[in-house]
């Protein structure tokens, strides 16, 4: 290190000091108290929902109301009678099960007792399939 000048030392103090309070660590019961003996101000605000399960807007919104007010009932549409007596009568005629005839189409049993009982939401898709398997004409004029 040659043709450097004297070396010099910073010997200023270093002072380390913990961090502040959180705002969580303020708010712990212990902190208040600590606070309460020393004398000092302390503050209480109690929040309008605090605790409860409400939404901010507590009032109904216009969309409940509106959900409210409807009284139309709707529903999906199901096999009509027709449809379930036609696809017994084809099957019958064919000497099958429900179980044969799922089988035949790739579906589950199920879905033909649906059918037949008039439960199920009619599936064109089904249908065809229904078609195809009994060899009779089920949906559209006859």
């Amino acid at each position: 290190m040659s043709g450097v000048g004297p070396l010099t030392q910073d010997w200023e103090p270093v002072v380390i000091r913990k961090k502040a309070p959180t705002a969580a660590a303020k708010k712990d019961e212990k902190a208040v108290n600590a606070a309460r003996r020393a004398g000092a101000d302390i503050e209480t605000v109690k929040k309008s929902n605090a605790g409860t399960n409400k939404a901010a807007s507590s009032g109904t919104s216009l969309n409940t109301r509106k959900l409210d007010e409807e009284t139309e009932n709707l529903h999906h549409d199901r096999v009509p009678t027709e449809l379930k007596k036609a696809i017994m009568q084809a099957r019958m005629e064919k000497k099958l099960t429900q179980a044969q005839l799922a089988q035949i189409i790739n579906e589950k049993p199920q879905v033909i007792q649906e059918y037949e009982s008039g439960k199920a939401i009619p599936n064109q898709q089904i249908l065809g399939k229904l078609e195809r398997a009994l060899g009779a004409k089920l949906r559209g004029k006859k």
